[in-house]
């Protein structure tokens, strides 16, 4: 009696997490630019991190500089695209 209890008490979890609903919201899809604003956003908050990091002792100086000079690249090349498709769609 008590394996059928759990059998039938498995059966329902799993149906309650697996099974599909009907009435899921579409996820709205996003634009480039509204992708790269987030991205940029993401970097400067991981730029922020780093430099905590660093004065708390937690990365040698070279590693710091490397990781910096990564991201600050990044968001340079994040910011000049932005920056073109903003003029883009101000030109329009």
């Amino acid at each position: 009696m008590t394996i059928l209890a759990c059998a039938a008490l498995l059966i329902g979890i799993f149906l309650y997490v697996f099974y599909p609903q009907s009435k899921t919201e579409e996820q709205t899809q996003k634009t480039r630019l509204e992708f790269l604003r987030e991205r940029k956003d993401a970097i400067y908050e991981n730029l922020r991190d780093l430099n905590f990091e660093y004065r708390a002792g937690k990365y040698p100086e070279e590693d710091y500089l490397a990781q910096r000079a990564g991201m600050e690249n990044e968001a340079a090349q994040i910011l000049a695209e932005i920056e073109f498709l903003e003029a883009g769609t101000h030109a329009a």
